[in-house]
């Protein structure tokens, strides 16, 4: 598990720029998305600003395999400022709350590989937000990604009713992080036990 907290600082390492061309290969050649392209090789988009914090699961050679993106929810954040209508109330703002966006898992992976790769993702989602005094990430999700990420066994609430927004079906949700999760995601198969790596090997 690599951590970098900002997207200038991010682009100086080459593991971390290999996940912006990754977020471009998924976001934007595979699902099509309409965001911003860098360079014409960095998916990079107005939320990426030097609160963003980045976590990146990398192999055995320091490439990147699965990364996500957290946003302050105090600030500006895709569900607060894009798709607040999704939830029933306000959506949740606190410093103890974080946004995951950019959920991203490699293309070249085969079918089991990125099975075991999101886990090892989800997972350290989890080491961060228990290491990092997190309560409760946010986040927007296609419906049947919504689906996925209930079956994980953690505490995971709808905050308003799915709606239908261009071509996709869209949900936001509260995962809460406490000291029960990694359990839960025991339980379920989920978790895997990731470390922090030193980011230096990256660069």
């Amino acid at each position: 598990m690599h951590i970098a907290t900002g997207a200038a600082r991010a682009m100086e390492n080459r593991l971390f720029c290999s996940m912006f061309e990754e977020r471009k290969r998924v976001f934007v050649d595979l699902l099509r998305w309409d965001v911003p392209v860098f360079a014409g090789r960095y998916e990079i988009d107005q939320f990426d600003n030097d609160r963003a914090v980045y976590i990146v699961i990398a192999d055995a050679e320091g490439e990147h395999l699965a990364s996500a993106r957290l946003l302050p929810t105090t600030g500006d954040h895709i569900l607060g400022t894009i798709f607040p209508e999704l939830c029933e109330q306000v959506p949740p703002r606190g410093g103890a709350i974080l946004e995951i966006t950019r959920f991203c898992l490699a293309r070249r992976l085969r079918a089991r590989e990125r099975l075991e790769v999101r886990n090892r993702l989800v997972s350290a989602l989890v080491e961060y937000a228990l290491g990092n005094h997190i309560d409760s990430y946010t986040g927007v999700a296609e419906w049947f990604w919504f689906q996925q990420i209930l079956s994980f066994g953690w505490a995971c609430r709808p905050l308003g009713l799915p709606a239908s927004t261009s071509s996709r079906c869209l949900i936001a949700l509260q995962i809460d992080i406490n000291g029960s999760t990694r359990e839960q995601l025991q339980a379920s198969g989920i978790w895997r036990s990731v470390g922090l790596a030193d980011l230096a090997k990256a660069a």
